[in-house]
């Protein structure tokens, strides 16, 4: 498998590559829209063709750049089937994986950050691969207070779906702030300081309900473009309006 991990430093989101050598067929995990040329690039200079833009959750810090892609690339949309968009081409459910050439996309329900939240796992010949999404960061997780956000179902989430995985699996978050680039199943079930070592449900919850974090700066415009698949809405800033898909 070919594999790439990009950074989008204003949200500091991480975008995925992933591509078949076999088929020469890739997916986007989570892209960005200021990113999209950056992407499209890497794609190009690998060989690849862009078959599918896959999302984790509808994102409230950064607009997707699904949409720009699908226009410039011929992609198709993929996301959580629960999300029920109409913009969407291909909807994700667990049990049902998303063939990328001869790489299996195998999706994982993973509710708390937000009630359709969806990680991905990957088997390869060398260690397993989960793409958490915003359910499990490095050293910590998604907030769960707002976008139907709810701590039970993310500490759920976190101990059977991820934390069952075998010990070797290798995390590559949704976002880090740290300048961090991956975990392991084995280091977050021992050191998470929300939920490792074995923290208690009710310790978490309390741990989550008291972060009291500001809203993201983009939630405004985001969600709604988000909502249309990287559309942008009629309220996003001037400066990014340059972005959006044209005609």
């Amino acid at each position: 498998m070919i594999f790439r991990q990009l950074f989008e430093p204003m949200s500091c989101t991480y975008t995925y590559l992933l591509g078949c050598p076999a088929t020469g067929e890739c997916t986007l995990i989570d892209p960005v829209i200021e990113t999209v040329e950056r992407d499209l690039t890497a794609i190009r200079e690998l060989g690849l063709r862009l078959t599918f833009t896959v999302e984790t959750h509808v994102h409230a810090d950064h607009l997707t750049g699904a949409l720009k892609l699908k226009h410039l690339a011929g992609s198709r949309i993929a996301g959580p089937a629960l999300d029920e968009l109409p913009c969407t081409d291909i909807g994700l459910r667990e049990g049902a994986p998303l063939m990328i050439g001869e790489i299996a996309l195998h999706p994982l329900f993973t509710p708390g950050h937000t009630s359709t939240h969806h990680a991905y796992r990957v088997e390869t010949r060398v260690q397993p691969l989960l793409f958490s999404g915003d359910a499990l960061l490095i050293d910590g997780c998604g907030r769960t207070d707002f976008q139907s956000g709810d701590p039970v179902a993310l500490y759920h989430s976190i101990h059977d779906q991820f934390f069952s995985l075998p010990d070797e699996t290798l995390v590559y978050p949704g976002h880090d702030y740290a300048g961090r680039f991956v975990s392991s199943i084995a280091q977050e079930k021992a050191r998470n300081p929300r939920l490792g070592g074995g923290r208690s449900l009710e310790a978490f919850v309390a741990i989550m309900q008291g972060l009291d974090l500001t809203p993201p700066q983009k939630m405004a415009f985001a969600v709604p473009g988000n909502l249309l698949c990287g559309q942008c809405p009629p309220n996003v800033p001037d400066k990014m309006r340059r972005l959006c898909v044209q005609g």
